[in-house]
């Protein structure tokens, strides 16, 4: 049931609107299970859905139908449930024959609305959930350029031929007979898009109490793109003289995330290297069960768990909830709801360590269960009796070293 923004009353806090897209697979029983919190906490938030997705594509030959852009154009922020993506050759073979081979070409949705609504930071927390509290540090992904740019050729563009055979000529190690064999993607890093990405990193680290924001990149390999990123961060860094900074090797990065992932505040990183360093991170937080994201530009953001569709366990009531509320948390805090955002963030923490766990845990409870649990605790800790709490209000995050 869709139920559709309304403006406040005279004398009436504003109210909120959010799209909620369930998309495909296990991610409709997620949203489904998770959505009952907006009520308990008595969010003054409107939810209004709209259809994304797989199906989407299946009958339409479109994942991200016209309607659901005017439903994201009028939200607040969105809401997004896991989506299925396949490869190109597989979804053209499940369009409706009448839309086959019309020069349709399937674009993950996660890939539209990034691009189409210039989200240019994905923003992934990873906190020590399952523990005592030992690590909390942010991986900030570039979301529209780097190697994820869409300069993506099956066969080497003529306007590059004069610089591959440049190379050859002077004895370079591949060997090709002709442009088709060999492809080629380009990594693209623009100073705009370079500017803005570090400005939210060393922003969010004053916002959230980081000391240090780590640029984690390949600038001994990748040496001149590596220095144009390294300069741009220096001019942005003049203006957080409060935030330490530092570039480091990305390989370098991955081993610390695993070793000693206390030492790290704001993580940032370009698109590719960005998105293996945060699966990697939700990986150091116990699986993507329990990883959120955000997807943040100047003019929309939208929300959501970073785990899969997982076609093989629909209808078995199994997937963990945990992300998705944690992504929740983080649309609440955007919006303004801090007192809320946390309340779910220590639910999550002590339901998961305490309460019930989901098979990715080791555990046997349901999502529904799980996520009842969580909805119960979370309004627990916004009760005024709750020691955790101060007058009734969750008590501010803690600044994280």
């Amino acid at each position: 049931m869709t139920v559709l923004h309304s403006s406040a009353l005279p004398g009436q806090p504003a109210r909120h609107r959010v799209c909620v897209l369930p998309g495909d697979g296990v991610g409709v029983e997620v949203v489904e299970a998770v959505l009952p919190i907006f009520e308990a906490l008595a969010l003054p938030i409107d939810l209004d859905f709209g259809q994304i997705g797989w199906e989407c594509w299946r009958t339409g030959g479109d994942p991200v139908p016209a309607e659901t852009w005017v439903k994201i154009a009028a939200a607040d922020a969105t809401l997004l449930g896991a989506i299925t993506s396949k490869a190109l050759q597989e979804a053209e073979a499940e369009l409706p024959e009448h839309l086959r081979n019309t020069s349709r070409v399937y674009v993950s949705p996660v890939i539209q609305l990034r691009q189409r609504l210039s989200l240019y930071a994905n923003v992934r927390p990873v906190t020590d959930v399952l523990g005592e509290g030992r690590f909390r540090f942010t991986v900030i992904r570039e979301n529209t350029e780097g190697l994820y740019a869409g300069l993506d050729f099956a066969a080497i563009p003529a306007e590059f031929e004069p610089v591959l055979k440049a190379r050859e000529l002077a004895g370079a190690p591949w060997h090709r007979d002709s442009p088709e064999d060999a492809t080629m993607t380009v990594r693209l890093q623009t100073r705009a898009g370079l500017t803005r990405l570090f400005r939210y990193a060393f922003d969010y680290a004053r916002k959230h109490g980081y000391p240090r924001v780590t640029l984690a990149d390949k600038p001994n390999v990748l040496r001149y793109s590596g220095a144009f990123a390294k300069g741009i961060l220096e001019s942005v860094a003049t203006d957080y003289p409060d935030i330490a900074y530092n570039i480091d090797n990305v390989d370098a990065v991955a081993l610390w995330m695993i070793r000693r992932p206390e030492r790290f505040g704001v993580i940032v990183a370009e698109n590719m290297f960005g998105d293996i360093l945060s699966d990697l991170g939700a990986g150091v937080m116990g699986g993507l069960g329990f990883a959120p994201s955000a997807n943040i530009g100047d003019a929309g953001a939208y929300f959501e768990p970073v785990h899969g569709s997982a076609p093989a366990h629909v209808g078995q009531n199994k997937a963990n909830p945990s992300a998705m509320f944690l992504s929740l948390a983080l649309l609440l805090e955007h919006l303004g709801y801090h007192a809320q955002a946390l309340a779910i963030e220590q639910a999550v923490a002590q339901v998961v360590k305490h309460d019930c766990q989901t098979y990715d845990s080791g555990g046997q409870a349901t999502t529904r269960q799980c996520a009842a649990a969580i909805i119960e605790r979370s309004v627990l800790n916004l009760s005024p009796l709750n020691p955790q709490t101060e007058n009734g209000r969750a008590l501010p995050a803690r600044s994280h070293a």
